[in-house]
């Protein structure tokens, strides 16, 4: 079920040189990705950067997975 957050994931030039950040904080999006590669959860993720709401990082893996999904 798809989350209600319109934008997850936000890119300003001011911000980690334009790297994608959740939307509202200066946390790379990146770190999220490294953290599932690393076989951690969501969960603990959102524990460590707590300015990023569980909610948001869910919205930001369904926005990448449909990304995906219209490039492939």
């Amino acid at each position: 079920m798809p989350t209600t957050i319109n934008h997850p994931i936000t890119r300003d030039p001011n911000v980690h040189s334009g790297a994608p950040v959740f939307t509202g904080t200066r946390i790379a999006v990146k770190i999220l990705f490294d953290y599932l590669a690393e076989v951690q959860r969501v969960d603990d993720f959102v524990k460590q950067y707590q300015s990023v709401s569980r909610e948001q990082a869910v919205a930001a893996i369904e926005e990448v997975e449909g990304l995906l999904e219209a490039t492939a």
